[in-house]
């Protein structure tokens, strides 16, 4: 056990992170908590995260396109036995793919895959108390690409873009 919380130490140290008191990394990622959002026209991105747990954070994201979803996918962010984090995505509910945490600050998290997915790197930035920038990097056919989402947090009820017929009862 002494081994597990030293280790967890030398990575917050070594990476520039905040730790709680109780040596909980994920526990103090409370800044990435709550409701994003990213509207462009008729397209909707939301991205929504638990607030933390002492090792992990649930999370999902959904594009709407008029209304109408067109991705989604599962998130978790995860502190495992030996104090290693991962960034686990599940686009479209398909089998986890790991992104280890490489580096850290008390703003920023980049997550670096094993390099057997298109996707190679993906960072969170907190941009003030309302703003969070996501970088998505990769290569696809042996050009690399870059996905850019500069969210704003969502106060309140979320409004749909396009007027939704009103919903059945359920019976």
């Amino acid at each position: 056990m002494k081994r597990i919380a030293l280790a967890t130490c030398l990575i917050a140290i070594n990476s520039g992170v905040s730790l709680r008191a109780d040596g909980s990394l994920v526990a103090s990622l409370t800044w990435l908590a709550g409701a994003w959002q990213l509207a462009n026209g008729n397209r909707l991105v939301e991205e929504h995260w638990t607030m933390p747990s002492a090792n992990s954070l649930l999370g999902m994201s959904r594009t709407t396109r008029d209304g109408r979803t067109i991705a989604f996918e599962f998130l978790r962010i995860e502190q495992r036995d030996g104090g290693d984090v991962f960034y686990v995505a599940q686009p479209g509910g398909r089998p986890p793919t790991d992104f280890k945490l490489a580096r850290s600050t008390d703003n920023e998290l980049v997550f670096e895959g094993d390099g057997k997915d298109k996707v190679k790197r993906i960072t969170y930035r907190k941009q003030g108390p309302n703003g969070l920038y996501a970088l998505v990097e990769g290569e696809e056919g042996g050009k690399t690409f870059k996905s850019e989402y500069r969210y704003t947090r969502a106060l309140g009820v979320l409004r749909p873009l396009v007027d939704s017929p009103p919903a059945r009862p359920l019976r």
